[in-house]
């Protein structure tokens, strides 16, 4: 008995996708435009490999068990190998192998696939497509704000109007300080206090979700939620948790001016919230004295706000002020290799999903400064920033408004009326694409017209060319409107499409002239 081999399963794996016409050529369009952005800066692209060693992308992923976990790895002899995670940590290698031929500093931008081993789910992905742009070599604030700037630019060209994003800024530094101010942070001792101090991050991403209440439930004894599952918090006394909440509600009160503000400006007659903060006439200054007072006993923590003071002026000084730009101290990146200011785009419009409700998109983009990430292979201190976007994710978002790819006409398709002819309506199509029109013969079986209509319309073509050999005997083609015919089958007014009939017939030597004219 011979056992009939098992056939492998037609589906996606979970966590990946397959693209289509109109998303394909709308990816590619997006990072076109981005790249002319980056380009017209003075970044150069630079493509890596997809495989790098574990041990170049380094620990910055959760790899507690294994030196696999979050990535998609193997073993290779003595090494393990994976599917990149990022685009951040390939350039922090090629910068050590090839930086004695490279200009210092080295302005490069990269587009392409990149991997994460994850839990995948709705709009999560284990592949996404990421495009950064990064300057190494440089520890100048004007370094970051220029990133800033540029990450501005492009997510404006690539379709996302002023006024519908803002570029949260903050500084790793700044956070650095609150947490040595709170005593979760020894400067000659980075590992002591790491597990409260990892739990205390955690609670101060959470505050949108869980309210200044809720971070200081998890920064005390603990925190039960709705369901009654108890999370453990950090432990710390009211005193040290004291630092951390001023840290977080000045986020919040600066963010209530800034509404305060622009309901002010709408002719809103609204009273200034409470607080010294709320309504203030220069939200980002106001948000930096805050941060200053806060850290005033870290020399880290004062270093971060003195630099973020630098960079939020360059900003100003290059036209971008705060109606972009938003000093923020809830903004967090999750990466473990920033080092300095960090910076994440958020788009400020709502979209409804699809169980009706508002939804926002949230961030897609985000960066920072990562200097010792180039460290870890050469031993010396190497200053750099940069920023990636989310071009999935944008795109997404960008089609959930109505603003997304629309899928562009199909080709002209030329029918095949006697499949002893095939060569000729070959040749009729190449004669099209040689006058710049997209068309192709149909090679399908060439015995039902209504076949070829059909094969037409899935297409997506505008229009058919018609030529048996009636037509041909009398030097004509019909020439097929399928967007006026299908108009017309949907009930479309006679009004409206007289001057467009269904089908026409046209000289053969003026159907290339009638084509053009009819596609604009």
């Amino acid at each position: 008995m011979t056992d009939t081999p098992r056939r492998p399963r037609a589906e996606t794996p979970k966590g990946f996708r397959d693209l289509f016409g109109a998303e394909v050529t709308a990816r590619a369009a997006m990072l076109g435009r981005i790249a002319a952005v980056y380009r017209m800066w003075g970044f150069e692209p630079l493509e890596t490999s997809a495989v790098e060693t574990v041990e170049a992308l380094g620990k910055f992923l959760p790899d507690v068990d294994r030196p696999n976990e979050g990535v998609f790895a193997w073993r290779e002899e003595d090494d393990w190998l994976a599917l990149r995670y990022d685009l951040t940590a390939p350039l922090a290698r090629v910068f050590a192998q090839h930086r004695a031929r490279l200009p210092n500093p080295y302005r490069r931008f990269a587009m392409g696939p990149v991997w994460r081993n994850e839990k995948p789910g709705p709009g999560r992905f284990r592949q996404f497509t990421q495009c950064d742009a990064d300057t190494v070599g440089t520890a100048s604030p004007a370094a970051d704000a220029e990133i800033v700037a540029v990450l501005c630019e492009a997510l404006e060209a690539a379709g996302v109007a002023r006024g519908d994003y803002v570029v949260k800024l903050n500084s790793r530094k700044v956070l650095n300080g609150v947490l040595e101010v709170a005593g979760l942070l020894d400067p000659e001792d980075a590992s002591r206090f790491a597990a409260e101090r990892g739990v205390a991050l955690r609670a101060i991403d959470k505050l949108d979700r869980l309210g200044t209440e809720g971070v200081a439930a998890l920064l005390g004894a603990g925190r039960r939620d709705e369901s009654g599952d108890f999370t453990r918090g950090a432990g710390l006394s009211a005193d040290q948790a004291a630092p951390i909440l001023a840290f977080v509600e000045t986020g919040r009160l600066v963010a209530e001016g800034r509404e305060v503000r622009a309901a002010v400006g709408r002719g809103e007659d609204l009273p200034m919230g409470p607080g010294g903060y709320v309504g203030a006439v220069d939200p980002n200054g106001t948000a930096l004295k805050a941060l200053g007072d806060l850290v005033a006993g870290s020399a880290t923590g004062r270093e971060g706000v003195a630099e973020l003071r630098a960079i939020a002026g360059l900003l100003e000084a290059q036209g971008v002020g705060e109606d972009r730009v938003h000093v923020d101290a809830a903004t967090v990146r999750g990466l473990g290799y920033y080092t300095g200011a960090v910076f994440e785009a958020e788009l400020t419009f709502e979209t409804t999903g699809e169980d009706g409700r508002p939804r926002r998109f949230g961030s897609v983009a985000g960066g920072g400064r990562y200097d010792d990430l180039v460290r870890r292979f050469t031993g010396e201190s190497v200053p750099a920033t940069g920023v990636s976007i989310g071009v999935d994710r944008l795109l997404a978002a960008l089609s959930a408004r109505g603003a997304g790819p629309r899928a562009e006409p199909g080709p002209v398709v030329v029918t095949v009326m006697d499949r002893d002819r095939v060569g000729e309506a070959m040749a009729l199509a190449a004669e099209l694409r040689a006058e710049g029109l997209r068309a192709e013969a149909y090679l399908g079986n060439a015995k039902g017209f209504g076949a070829q209509m059909r094969y037409a319309d899935r297409r997506g073509a505008s229009f058919a060319v018609i030529e048996g050999s009636d037509e041909r005997a009398r030097g004509v083609v019909q020439l097929k409107d399928l967007v006026a015919g299908k108009a017309a089958a949907e009930g479309a007014s006679l009004e409206q499409w007289r001057d467009r009939p269904a089908q026409v017939e046209v000289a053969r030597g003026d159907l290339v002239k009638r084509l053009k004219a009819l596609l604009g």
